[in-house]
């Protein structure tokens, strides 16, 4: 999911929520070598209304593409790339995920002057619905305001966008150029940064008051900001959308046909779009829920045309498959993982050592969890890296669990550097830094005893977490699990020092739906550098260091492969199972629907076939 990332806990929260929750989505997912997609077959029959499910509970609530902190749940800009097309999204191509596609503005980005300046150039087909091309003029204008107004976008990290553009430059009608604070490694500038871009309406939008004389007021920062409050004015006032003429002014494939205070959207296809991914539908619903068993009864009762099941029912699919429909599980772009607290006033000497880390990941049954808990529908976690879809960012190296489950090799790691079982638990009988003793600060005698704070309100997560204790105590790891809310585990997991009260917690847990969704490119700059704003374990490696500035800076392919096999095997956080991002139900007879693992969907390319089509 793509979320916003001021400040950083917000990301993790905004990804762990609507991650869990989330069902805004199309795309496609990749299991092993082979793409997983819908049927497209069958005699299409153009028209006609879909109605989705919305997550529960979630209730769409921003439609200007500049979101402020607390708007960016990715339904907000599922929707919002109806309306207004993205410069760059990612785009499913093979076995890649790339910038660039049919639904996107952008043609290939031209890096040049050392990788110090991006050269964009745009498609010159695309008109917005009052008849105006889409320009260049158009994303000068969206960047105008968000570097006039970056502390009120979500998506604003000091440093990146916009802080690392030091010239905007029109070069005409179609290309942009930027020059940058410094070079930076293309594919992750591309994936991570220009993905950020909109073309906005300049011509409709660009008045400092309502009513005001549309100019170039963008152009000075007094005037972008006030041009920016109107706008935002605008967007707070919900219950207008769906007349308010400022959102009739779109270029995508789509517009407003209503908009409730309840959640409900409803979204027509746009006649003045000129783009090639003309929409067969009429129209689709986008339909709220308040709970996740209300939407499941309206998905019994056939109310719902593309939809939801918890992975608890999938056993029972064979109900849903009767009544017309197909169970399609998503995996999503995210990594599921564990945090260690190498701070802790508890364990914190434990959580530093990496033989432990490894002791423990050897005690991880991946599979087992995924199979037992959460009925085949989550994949493994191993590394930083997502492992699935497999795309250009992972290595062969990177395919691989370096710590398979092996219950007999976690023992022999503990026992070669000192722990001796006494009782069923495993105690320091070898004090010291040798290479065979227990390691600095842990003293003779001490119980290897660990506590976890993890989120409850999932019977997968409570049932998974019991499979851990169960399996860290065959190599005599004693773990006691305290279940929080997801806002209280997140909260009190930050990051601390030893002297910080509260920092007596070892591990955390909030990954029910997946701990950390990523952009296009996965890089953990983020995660695991020295001192970033989501590393919450205080996770310190000079050499992961480099490798994540490589990652950042280096135009060489093979930087993120070193990355990520570094970290897969130091273990910065405990991987787990990765949950799917849904289990998603859908109707026979629709197709076309292609799930893509970052979250966005396009509806556009849905169609009903003629009853009795084969699948």
């Amino acid at each position: 999911m793509r979320s916003g990332r001021t400040p950083a806990r917000i990301r993790v929260i905004a990804a762990a929520l609507a991650a869990a929750l989330a069902v805004v989505l199309s795309g496609c997912t990749r299991q092993g070598g082979t793409i997983h997609m819908a049927p497209t077959g069958g005699t299409p029959v153009e028209g006609g209304t879909v109605t989705m499910a919305l997550p529960p509970a979630a209730t769409p609530n921003w439609i200007f593409p500049i979101g402020p902190p607390g708007y960016s749940a990715t339904y907000n800009s599922s929707l919002q790339e109806l309306f207004f097309m993205p410069v760059y999204d990612a785009v499913q191509q093979g076995t890649d995920l790339v910038p660039t596609g049919a639904g996107t503005l952008g043609e290939k980005p031209v890096y040049s002057e050392g990788d110090t300046t991006v050269t964009v150039p745009l498609r010159d087909d695309i008109h917005w619905s009052d008849g105006t091309p889409v320009t260049a003029r158009d994303i000068e204008f969206w960047f105008n305001m968000v570097r006039a107004d970056k502390a009120e976008w979500a998506s604003y990290t000091v440093g990146t966008m916009p802080d690392d553009v030091k010239k905007f430059q029109v070069v005409d009608a179609h290309t942009i150029r930027l020059t940058l604070d410094r070079a930076y490694n293309p594919d992750w500038f591309t994936a991570n940064q220009l993905t950020l871009m909109r073309a906005l309406p300049q011509q409709a939008w660009d008045a400092r008051t309502d009513g005001g004389k549309i100019g170039d007021w963008d152009r000075t920062t007094a005037g972008a900001r006030a041009v920016f409050a109107r706008l935002t004015a605008h967007a707070k006032n919900l219950g207008s959308y769906g007349t308010d003429p400022l959102w009739k002014t779109v270029d995508g494939p789509w517009r407003i046909a209503q908009w409730e205070d309840t959640g409900q959207v409803t979204v027509e296809r746009n006649p003045r779009y000129t783009g090639s991914q003309r929409p067969h539908l009429d129209k689709v619903v986008f339909k709220p829920f308040t709970t996740a068993d209300s939407e499941y009864n309206v998905m019994r009762s056939g109310g719902v045309d593309y939809g939801y099941i918890p992975p608890s029912v999938l056993a029972q699919k064979s109900r849903f498959e009767q009544r017309g429909y197909r169970i399609s599980p998503w995996t999503g772009w995210a990594v599921s993982y564990i945090v260690y607290n190498f701070n802790s006033t508890h364990a914190g000497p434990e959580m530093r050592r990496l033989y432990i880390r490894q002791a423990m990941q050897h005690l991880v049954d991946q599979k087992g969890m995924s199979d037992v808990v959460w009925q085949g529908s989550a994949k493994p976690t191993l590394g930083p890296v997502p492992a699935f879809p497999k795309t250009q960012y992972l290595s062969p190296g990177m395919a691989h669990n370096p710590y398979p489950y092996d219950v007999d090799a976690a023992r022999a790691l503990l026992a070669a550097h000192g722990w001796t079982q006494r009782g069923g638990h495993a105690v320091c009988t070898r004090p010291g830094t040798g290479a065979d003793e227990c390691g600095a600060g842990i003293a003779r005698d001490a119980p290897l005893t660990l506590t976890l704070l993890s989120q409850s309100g999932s019977t997968e997560t409570t049932n998974m977490m019991q499979v851990l204790k169960s399996s860290l105590s065959r190599a005599g790891i004693d773990l006691t699990v305290r279940q929080q809310p997801l806002n209280s585990v997140l909260g009190n997991s930050v990051a601390c020092t030893a002297k910080d009260p509260g920092c007596d917690w070892d591990m955390s847990f909030f990954g029910t739906a997946g701990s950390w969704y990523y952009p296009l490119n996965p890089s953990g700059e983020e995660l695991f550098s020295t001192g970033a704003s989501a590393n919450f374990g205080n996770y310190a490696d000079p050499k992961a260091d480099k490798l994540i500035h490589a990652v950042l800076y280096s135009d060489n392919q093979d930087a993120m492969h070193a990355y990520g096999e570094y970290l897969a095997r130091q273990l910065p956080v405990m991987w787990m199972p990765n949950p799917a991002y849904q289990v998603s139900v859908i109707r026979n007879d629709l197709r076309g629907v292609q799930q893509n693992p970052t979250a966005t969907f396009s509806p556009q390319s849905w169609y009903y076939v003629k009853k009795g089509a084969s699948q």
